[in-house]
Parts: C-alpha cells; sequence; structure tokens
C-alpha cells in the first residue's frame, strides 16, 4: 500500500486536486508539504494532531515537512468556521505563542538531519516587511473578488449577521503567498490542511501556476470531530491542550481513555502511527470485547507518548491504574507525583507518631467529621497505600510510599495524599 492508499484507508483524504498526478509525483522522489498552525493560543490542542501526524507520515515516507507557525496569518485570524472576528493579538502577546507552538510542532516530527529533516517557518519572516502596494501588485491582481466570495469560508461570513471584515476577507490572499513563498524558497510543492482550509489551500496552488507557471498540489483531512459532531477546539468548552501546564499528561491520556466506543476506531485509524494492519486487529479486537477498552488503552498511550515522551505517558498509565483499584506500593515516585497533582492533598506534620487519618481526611474535604470517618474505620474502607488501617486510624511511617506520600484512600475512588513538601 503506498502513501496516499494508506491515507485513504485511514480515512485521511478529504479533498484534492489531481490525485494521479500527485501520486506519480510521490513515486518520482521526496517532496516538501507544509501545513500552517496559527498562533491564535499559546498552545496547540488535541485537534491539531492530525495535522501535525499527517506530516509525521510524509516524514516517515522519506518526505520532507514544512511545519508553519502562522506569526503573520496569526495577526489576523482565519475567517472559516466562525461566526464573528477574532480579537486581534499584540505583537508581544502573539510572539509568546509562536515561540510555545514552535516547541510543540518540533516533538512530533524528526528535526535532525538527513534528507527527510523537517524544517520549521514562521510566515513573519516573509510578509511583516512586504508593503501593502507590492502585496495588492504581486498578489492581489491574480484573483478576482468572484473567486474569493465564492470560497465557503468567505460565503458564509458574508451571509452571517456580522459579515465580514477587509482584514478576514484578505486571509485567503495571506496563505495564497505562504504557499508561493516555501514553493519559491523550499521547494514545497504541497499544502495539506484540515478540509475546512480547502478555499485557502487551493488558492495557493492557483497562485503558484498564474505566477510561476508551475504546479503545485493540494490535500486535505477531515476535521477531527467528538460523538455529537462537534468540532475538537479550544474554543468549545473543554479543550485538550497539548501543553502539559494547561492539561496534565494525566488528564490528556484519560481523554484518550474515555473515548466513546464508536469512535475509538476512527481516532486510531486517523492518529495511529501503527501499520494499518494492527490498528485493524486492535479494532477488531475492540468490537470483540468493547468492555476491555483495549482500543481506548492502545490510543490513549500512543498518543500520551507522541506529545509528552514515553516516561509521562508510564507514569500517566500508572497513575491511573492507582487511582482504578491498583497496588499503589508497586507505583513509581513519578506517577506517585501524577495522582498528588490530581487528588485531594494535606500538609504531614514532621513526624506521623500519633497522628490519625481522621483529621487528614477531614481536612482535605474528603470525610466531613471524625464520627463519619469512623464510621468508616470500623467498616474496613479506609487505607493508607495498600494496608487497611485499623479502627484507631494511625498511620505509621511504613505506609509512606517513595519516603514522601501517604496515599489514603476511602472507599474505591476518593483519595487523598498527604504530602511532606506541603507541609514544609
Amino acid at each position: 500500500m503506498d502513501l496516499l492508499d494508506d491515507l485513504r484507508a485511514r480515512g485521511l483524504l478529504h479533498d484534492s486536486t489531481d490525485l494521479d498526478a500527485l501520486r506519480a509525483r510521490l513515486a518520482a522522489g521526496p517532496i516538501g508539504l507544509y501545513i500552517g498552525f496559527d498562533p491564535t493560543a499559546d498552545s496547540l490542542h488535541a485537534g491539531h494532531l492530525v495535522g501535525q501526524l499527517f506530516m509525521r507520515r510524509f516524514q516517515m515516507a522519506g518526505h520532507r515537512p514544512f511545519p508553519l507557525a502562522g506569526g503573520a496569518t496569526g495577526m489576523i485570524g482565519d475567517p472559516g468556521g466562525r461566526s464573528e472576528e477574532r480579537n486581534l493579538l499584540d505583537d508581544d502577546t502573539l510572539r509568546h505563542n509562536v515561540e510555545c507552538i514552535k516547541a510543540q510542532l518540533s516533538r512530533l516530527l524528526d528535526f535532525s538531519p538527513g534528507p527527510a529533516q523537517a524544517t520549521l517557518v514562521n510566515n513573519a519572516d516573509w510578509t511583516v516587511g512586504v508593503s501593502m502596494l507590492e502585496f495588492l501588485r504581486d498578489v492581489g491582481k491574480h484573483f478576482t473578488v468572484n473567486q474569493m466570495i465564492a470560497k465557503d469560508s468567505v460565503r458564509s461570513r458574508i451571509e452571517s449577521e456580522h459579515g465580514i471584515s477587509y482584514t478576514e476577507f484578505s486571509y485567503m490572499l495571506l496563505q495564497a503567498n505562504d504557499f508561493r513563498h516555501l514553493y519559491e524558497a523550499h521547494g514545497v510543492e504541497l499544502q495539506a490542511g484540515a478540509s475546512d482550509q480547502w478555499g485557502n489551500i487551493t488558492a495557493g496552488v492557483e497562485l503558484i501556476r498564474r505566477r510561476l507557471g508551475k504546479q503545485a498540489f493540494a490535500v486535505t483531512h477531515p476535521l477531527m470531530v467528538k460523538s455529537d459532531g462537534a468540532k475538537f477546539g479550544k474554543s468549545v468548552g473543554g479543550a485538550v491542550w497539548l501543553d502539559p501546564a494547561r492539561t496534565s499528561p494525566y488528564q490528556f491520556r484519560q481523554f484518550w481513555m474515555q473515548t466513546d466506543d464508536q469512535m475509538v476506531a476512527t481516532y486510531l485509524k486517523m492518529l495511529s502511527l501503527r501499520p494499518l494492519e494492527a490498528v485493524l486487529a486492535l479494532v477488531a479486537d475492540h468490537e470483540t470485547a468493547p468492555e476491555r477498552r483495549a482500543a481506548q488503552r492502545a490510543l490513549a498511550d500512543e498518543m500520551t507518548a507522541l506529545v509528552h515522551g514515553a516516561g509521562a505517558a508510564s507514569a500517566a498509565a500508572e497513575a491511573a491504574a492507582v487511582l482504578f483499584g491498583g497496588d499503589p506500593t508497586a507505583a513509581s515516585e513519578d506517577a506517585l507525583e501524577i495522582v498528588a497533582a490530581e487528588v485531594p492533598s494535606v500538609a504531614l506534620p514532621a513526624s506521623l507518631e500519633g497522628v490519625r487519618v481522621h483529621e487528614l481526611l477531614t481536612a482535605a474535604g474528603v470525610a466531613k467529621s471524625n464520627s463519619e470517618v469512623a464510621r468508616l474505620l470500623a467498616q474496613k474502607a479506609v487505607r493508607a497505600g495498600n494496608r487497611v488501617l485499623d479502627e484507631d486510624g494511625l498511620v505509621h511511617t511504613s505506609d509512606l510510599l517513595s519516603g514522601r506520600f501517604l496515599l489514603l484512600r476511602k472507599g474505591k475512588r476518593d483519595f487523598v495524599v498527604g504530602n511532606f513538601s506541603a507541609g514544609g
């Protein structure tokens, strides 16, 4: 199966220009391709993973990816998929966002020297110094207003109650000029992106044809959507960020673990870098016994490892095992750090001699009163580490995990971590 056939089988081909010509060009040798990411926030989110991994697939096949951070287009904002204009960002915020996104784009692609080396580009480098007259002469004259209005993203905004400003109307021309510049400067012949970018991408193909007399190619992939049809994004509540300061590796992994059964096969095909045969085997296994959630676990582990690293993925999986009833004494210190960040915490005194669990659980808000704790102790429903506490509720130094964490569990799912570092 060649690259395009693999993309189609994974549901990753939505629209394309001449696919036969692109197939022939890919067979002839390595090609440069790019996908742009506008820095409208200081982190990308889970919905961007499709595009990032789309480039990774091309790189794995020997082609050269050029991820683009939109330092210029981010000043404008793409009108597609929005009912009203974005708030414009100040220069300092934009620069900060670009630097953050550069780091995230660097994690999923190989930037080491070689024939398929990834190259990070920023469209501010070739756009900010261009005068308006130069831009109108060199880019604007190659497009008619009729063409631009016919694009879905523009037409839908024109027909909305808010209309569209000239600022956002010009976005298509800026993106088209990016493709033209990358074609001339780096030999980038293919632009890819999400399906809602089709009008902007084909504008670049057209500009290269008209201005340079050359053939370029365009491919789009479907947007990632949830089971209710809503797309992934930061505008929708509960965005899942790639920045661990915004969405922790544990929360990131749990997001994928909670994938609906009807969507997990779609996400695996779109996102997993496993060979398609291995993905289909996972899907078949899932359909036989969905209650085991093997597909969700495979998806969660792979995505967390790709975004946050193998160590963080392993620690997040260990932490999940603890929080869902596993043996905490077998957990690593990294996993316990994650558990401590995810559950209520309470400071421990310098010595545990004479310390009762009653005060710890009530201080953390997990129990309402000492009498409630006493009832739980009588029912053998409180543990420190893996030890069921006696009715006296006393904890001991031997209950500490990794020498500093006192993991208390009330019932099956309510945890509290006592931490010496929290107590000073």
